[in-house]
């Protein structure tokens, strides 16, 4: 195939417009991107290229929630086996290929779990919970009543769900059953069901009965898939594969004679033996209904996707494929492609059988996107497939040939802020085999005042005004494929903006070492297709507390900020005294979000701090912006308070007091920040808190007046008639200053 890059020059510079840090690219080539876009006519490949897919339609819309199962005849008809929550939901719909339908059954159940077709044109419909198996002539129910041919209360089992039909060559009708797991054969004329074998699963979920007459059937708890002759008297079972899933939800065999499976949900832990008991012992057993049965009735997911397996011809089992995302409904094999029915987002995809990678990471197709959150059941008809949906219950046909229209319309791009679209650069076929289109806008919703779609020529022009938002569609012809999308952006530069500012005295941070240019570059592997995308947060470091050296003599800023163009920036901190005018600078060009500095820089006094971020490394000195914010006030304050004269004096102990006292007074004065407090010791006794005359202590000068018992002599040869008093005062910034006086 001839690859070819197409290059499309992009409108010019606008006038005026400041740029942001470079050209970025928005590129869309990996499935998980291309998933994301709208797909009409075409199909997404497992390693993102678009082409042409199948032609599909809306045959009929039925107006209820669930279409459980579905069988088709030679001219075409459809017949469905619909259901709902109500009592009576159970109804089988003919549907023409024209979408005409009419009612060919209806029942007191709640769901029309299985419906085939036999070879005489009459139906055989499976009803559950609690149902029966009934025949249904031709001409439906209208002009003869529906006749049981199977009832599961009138056999030893009794099992409450009926899950899958299979039609033998001669009539005979084969019923998976569940809860217990069992499969019976009811004669072709009516007559009491055989058990042909029951498993230790809880249900057996789906059949297949082979053009050899070989039955094929699959479990649902341990997820094993049988096989089992049912012309040979006494045959047993043979459990072919066990797969990793708990549920085998569809079988599929194609001309060669392969089998494909598909399993969901995950198995539980295996339970201990039961111990050995005697006597007369009561047991209670409890079933679960298949998850995928309960994940389309409540339209919920299934744990862990689902797996797709392959058993050749001679026994060998192989993991196709693994989905994460998808519940596998429906398999069915259609001109040797294998397609796969999904919820709940309602997928069909077509898997690749001849080639699969280790681990079951197989190559797929995903065909279409049905209106509807689950694909349920595959029909075969003359120019393709019909493909029974639920939430909302409805049929499409999946033609052979190729879509005449098919388009492809990607997600909606935020390039955060006002951008100016340049090139496209695509990576695709022939540039005959497709059309680019190209529109912008500002508001997310291309249908609030977008521009109208720009054809991308061959002469590489179009024209997409510049704006917040911007889509791309593409237009294949037969032949057509298109490997990736990519758009060229220029932000308008905007400001950064400074978020906070904090600034505590008396700490000091180490400056960080400065790093070297890395000279590694990270190799990682694009996610497996169909994967969820991995998403990973990385909270903002600068938000983190940051750990400070305790220093009186130190300051430090601190601040967030940000830049939604994503530019580097550079920061520089100015101060300002209160009362003054103009601001100072202190440190610039700063990259780091910290910056600690000497407050011996600064008198004395209360001060501001303005920190201005700059996105200049990225831009020229015309078009560089920059954003600045101004802390709340602080006071440096690295002067002790100014004590007056400290007055001490002798006097008499007041009764009862029988030692001498000393009464003193002293005033401090601080020039920056209120007194904090004070303490006193005598004859270098312990320090003893001192109250100010008010006892709060809050102003920038403070008095005291006091009186203290005189101490006993600590040692014999003390001249108990000298004392020592010694006062220390502290201002709020743990500024100390002391005075002492000797009394006599």
């Amino acid at each position: 195939m001839l690859m070819m890059a197409v290059w499309v020059a992009g409108i010019f510079l606008l006038p005026g417009l400041a740029n942001a840090q470079g050209t970025k690219l928005w590129s869309v080539g990996r499935y998980d991107e291309m998933e994301k876009g709208s797909a009409e006519g075409i199909a997404i490949r497992s390693d993102g290229r678009l082409e042409p897919g199948p032609a599909s339609s809306l045959v009929y819309t039925t107006g209820r929630s669930y279409v459980w199962s579905m069988a088709s005849d030679a001219a075409g008809n459809g017949y469905l086996g619909l259901g709902g929550a109500a009592s009576g939901s159970a109804v089988v719909m003919k549907v023409a290929p024209d979408g005409k339908n009419s009612q060919m059954f209806a029942g007191k159940e709640l769901a029309a779990q299985a419906v085939r077709l036999t070879a005489d044109g009459s139906l055989v419909v499976a009803t559950s919970p609690d149902g029966k198996v009934y025949r249904v002539p031709a001409s439906g129910g209208g002009t003869a009543a529906p006749v049981v041919v199977f009832d599961p209360a009138t056999t030893e089992e009794k099992p409450k769900y009926l899950w899958d039909l299979a039609v033998g060559k001669g009539g005979e009708v084969y019923v998976a059953a569940g809860a217990p797991a069992v499969v019976y054969r009811v004669p072709a004329g009516g007559g009491k069901a055989e058990v042909l074998f029951k498993t230790a699963d809880q249900h057996i979920r789906c059949l297949l009965l082979a053009s050899d007459g070989t039955l094929w059937a699959g479990s649902d708890g341990s997820g094993v898939i049988y096989k089992f002759a049912p012309w040979i008297a006494g045959a047993k079972p043979f459990a072919v594969y066990a797969a990793g899933r708990r549920e085998i939800t569809s079988l599929a065999m194609d001309a060669a004679g392969n089998v494909y499976a598909a399993g969901v949900g995950t198995k539980g832990r295996t339970a201990l033996p039961p111990l050995p008991v005697s006597g007369s012992v009561g047991v209670s057993i409890t079933f679960v209904q298949p998850g995928s049965s309960t994940a389309a009735g409540a339209n919920t997911l299934v744990p862990d996707g689902s797996e797709i397996y392959r058993i050749t011809v001679d026994g060998s089992p192989q993991k196709l494929l693994t989905l994460k995302d998808d519940v596998v409904y429906a398999l069915a094999v259609r001109n040797g492609s294998l397609l796969a029915a999904t919820g709940n987002r309602g997928r069909v995809y077509k898997i690749e059988t001849g080639r699969v990678d280790a681990g079951g990471t197989g190559r797929f197709t995903d065909v279409a996107h049905l209106e509807a959150s689950q694909g349920m059941a595959f029909a075969p008809v003359k120019d393709g497939l019909l493909v029974a949906t639920s939430n909302s219950g409805k049929v499409f046909r999946l033609g052979d040939t190729v879509a005449t229209t098919a388009t492809y319309t990607s997600e909606v791009f935020d390039a955060q802020g006002f951008a100016q679209w340049g090139r496209a650069e695509v990576r695709a076929g022939a540039a005959a085999g497709f059309d680019l289109f190209v529109r912008s806008g500002n508001v997310e919703s291309p249908l609030m005042g977008w521009s109208e779609w720009g054809k991308v020529g061959s002469d590489g022009g179009f024209a997409a005004p510049a704006g917040r938002f911007v889509q791309w569609k593409a237009e294949l012809r037969s032949g057509g494929t298109v490997d990736s999308v990519a758009l060229n952006y220029l932000q308008k530069n905007v400001a950064p903006v400074v978020d906070e500012v904090v600034v505590p005295p008396g700490a000091r941070v180490t400056a960080p070492p400065v790093a070297s240019a890395t000279t590694t570059v990270p190799v990682a592997f694009p996610p497996v297709a169909g994967a969820p995308p991995v998403v990973s947060f990385s909270p903002d470091a600068n938000a983190a507390p940051l750990m400070a050296q305790k220093d009186k003599t130190g300051v430090t800023v601190r601040w967030m900020s940000h830049d939604d163009n994503g530019d580097d920036l550079m920061f520089a901190v100015w101060y300002r005294g209160v009362g003054e005018a103009n601001w100072r600078l202190l440190k610039e060009k700063i990259t780091e979000k910290v910056y600690s500095f000497d407050s011996a820089l600064l008198p004395d006094g209360s001060y501001a701090v303005k920190v201005v971020a700059s996105d200049a490394p990225v831009h020229t000195d015309a078009e560089a912006l920059t954003g600045e914010r101004v802390s709340e006030v602080f006071v440096v304050d690295t002067t002790p308070p100014v004590p007056g004269t400290l007055t001490a004096t002798m006097i008499a102990g007041t009764p009862p007091a029988t030692r001498p006292m000393i009464h003193a007074t002293l005033e401090a004065r601080d020039a920056a920040s209120p007194i904090a407090h004070a303490e006193y010791s005598v004859d270098a006794g312990p320090w003893q808190y001192l109250e100010p005359v008010g006892k709060v202590s809050d102003s920038l000068t403070e008095r005291y007046d006091f009186t203290v018992t005189v101490p006993l002599a600590t040692s014999p040869l003390a001249d108990a008639k000298e004392h020592v008093l010694a006062v220390r005062v502290y201002d709020r910034y743990e500024n100390v200053v002391a005075v002492k006086a000797v009394v006599r």
